[in-house]
């Protein structure tokens, strides 16, 4: 794993799902300076890319993590021409702002990590992996955050790689029991994601309240709603 900055203040990439929850709870740990959440909102339905979460519920995750949100617009449809213009200007504002490194969840994908690093390199930018694992070590990972407390909800399912009865359900052990020996209990190769909604990152469990259950472009998605003002429990 790797933790830890040298000096200055860390962004969190903040997909909303449990990967980056346990990023950002081993770099608080580590005493490395995160100063914020930067997560990219589709602004035709507002809600985060793939994961599908509402954006009242990521604004909500940020109030219980401490940390003031970064919200980065995209449009839909978004070409990677136009993301990446959008987030090298996300970035130049960061580095005036004394932001020196983006901490990402990602696990063992080395195209996904050298992309990520060849991105931020020109703009005086360091990218930390604090998760950063071997596919062979990833199981022990999902047992280690769900030890911790981290509980999470799966909001997205590519059919082509697990069966779309799988999306809307608790992350935890039945889940990684149910899956096929050939996905990844971590969702790495975009098998699901998740929200967090409680763990040792949060100052108060969210309150999630299952809403209906879509087939959209190839990809079956799980809303989640948030009931304001109440906690939930975290067992």
């Amino acid at each position: 794993m790797e933790t830890g900055s040298d000096s200055g203040a860390a962004l969190m990439s903040w997909s909303s799902g449990k990967d980056c929850a346990w990023a950002l709870h081993l770099l608080r740990q580590s005493g490395t300076n995160v100063t914020g959440l930067l997560t990219t909102f589709n602004i035709a339905f507002n809600r985060v890319a793939m994961h599908s979460t509402r954006r009242d519920v990521v604004e909500e995750q940020a109030r219980e993590l401490g940390l003031p949100l970064w919200p980065v617009e995209l449009p839909w449809p978004c070409s990677n021409e136009n993301y990446e213009r959008i987030m090298a200007d996300v970035m130049l504002r960061a580095k005036t702002e004394g932001v020196t490194h983006v901490a990402f969840g990602d696990l063992y994908l080395e195209d996904i990590r050298r992309y990520r690093e060849e991105k931020l390199a020109p703009l005086g930018i360091q990218s930390l992996f604090p998760i950063w694992t071997t596919r062979e070590r990833a199981p022990m990972l999902a047992r280690e955050m769900l030890g911790a407390g981290l509980r999470a909800k799966v909001t997205s399912v590519d059919p082509k790689q697990i069966d779309p009865s799988f999306v809307g359900r608790e992350y935890d052990k039945t889940f990684l029991a149910d899956l096929p020996k050939k996905a990844d209990p971590c969702g790495e190769n975009g098998e699901f994601h998740t929200v967090a909604y409680a763990g040792p990152m949060f100052k108060r469990p969210l309150c999630l309240e299952p809403g209906e259950i879509v087939e959209r472009d190839g990809f079956w998605f799980a809303d989640f709603k948030l009931i304001s003002g109440v906690s939930s429990p975290a067992g």
